[in-house]
């Protein structure tokens, strides 16, 4: 029995070689970490001054600086969205129904459809498909496709809002130099602002980028804004439904994020919310800057000459009302008789004469 215990092996102990090594994600964040400390550091403040939350403020200046570029395109190609093919799209309506309307009084349709509701079902259905083609020869005419333009900014500047929020709540964890500096109505960087003043700042800026878009409209925008609102009470009375808008529902949707933001804040270390807060003041200077126009007014861009013409004739000087087409049944074509062989040769006889 001895001898069976003797020929055991002794239980191994695991060496630091096969410990588990921090996963990627960590090495990363705590690599940033230890830049920004570095970079702290190294920037020649004054002695009075409080280099940890100097050096956030100029990171989130610095990071809205490098990504505004990619905002400015999307804001370019929403722009001649806006003052290009929506205005053109508009002037081609009426001529697109009145050339329907030419259409079905040329080619005629069923008897069957012969009703006034059947018939302007049918200008109605032609119409739309023809808007919608010329719209998007338009968009891709102009180059001005209104998903890539509306997500690429905040798909780039998402990825880097996460990864500093994950870097300053790092910092923010014992042991951390930031215990010993204070910022304004913070006491320290690691710990929850105690009153609430910055979180409050922010719910206020994040409201005020929300409501910016209304308070800087152009005149052209202000006009379309207000036809769609014409269109939409008119489909109310008409249909008794309104139309699904997309923009006041996500307007709708962004005040409780603000509120509900606020309350997150008011939780979060004092370096986290320093960097939400300054971010917040650069994305409204950012939209202010976007959309500003010289004089209150916008100027709308020009088509270019060199575009090819349209084969729609020039606007008709009112808009065109819907109305019913009147259209007759199409008439059956009757046969048509073979000429004789004797009487061409008597016809091409008489023309050589």
């Amino acid at each position: 029995m001895l001898a069976a215990r003797s020929g055991l092996s002794p239980r191994r102990i695991p060496s630091c070689i096969h410990a588990r090594r921090p996963s990627n994600k960590r090495f990363f964040i705590q690599t940033l970490s230890d830049g920004f400390l570095d970079l702290a550091i190294a920037l020649p403040f004054p002695p009075s001054a409080p280099a940890y939350s100097a050096t956030i403020i100029l990171v989130t200046v610095a990071t809205r600086l490098v990504l505004f570029p990619v905002a400015l395109w999307g804001k370019k190609r929403v722009q001649r969205l806006e003052e290009v093919v929506l205005p053109e799209l508009e002037r081609l309506k009426p001529i697109i129904s009145k050339e329907v309307l030419e259409d079905m009084k040329r080619t005629g349709v069923s008897k069957q459809n012969l009703v006034p509701a059947a018939l302007q079902q049918i200008h109605l259905a032609r119409m739309k498909e023809r808007v919608s083609s010329e719209q998007k020869r338009l968009i891709a005419e102009h180059n001005c496709h209104i998903i890539p333009s509306m997500v690429a900014s905040p798909a780039i500047q998402l990825p880097v809002f996460i990864t500093m929020t994950m870097m300053f709540t790092r910092l923010a964890q014992d042991p951390t130099p930031f215990d010993s500096e204070a910022f304004l109505t913070l006491t320290t960087l690691n710990h929850p602002d105690p009153t609430w003043i910055l979180p409050t700042i922010l719910g206020m800026v994040t409201m005020a980028n929300v409501d910016s878009n209304n308070w800087l409209l152009s005149a052209v925008q202000k006009d379309r804004l207000r036809k769609m609102e014409e269109r939409r009470e008119q489909q109310l009375k008409t249909t008794g439904k309104s139309g699904f808008q997309v923009s006041q529902i996500i307007q709708g949707a962004l005040h409780p994020l603000a509120v509900l933001r606020i309350l997150w804040a008011g939780f979060c270390p004092g370096s986290v919310v320093l960097y939400w807060t300054t971010s917040a003041i650069c994305g409204l200077i950012q939209t202010w800057v976007l959309d500003y126009r010289p004089g209150g007014k916008s100027t709308p861009l020009q088509v270019s000459a060199a575009a090819p013409a349209s084969t729609i004739p020039e606007p008709a000087p009112a808009n065109v009302k819907p109305v019913t087409p009147q259209v007759h049944a199409k008439p059956a074509t009757p046969p048509v008789k073979a000429k004789s062989a004797k009487k061409q040769q008597g016809k091409q006889r008489y023309l050589s004469w």
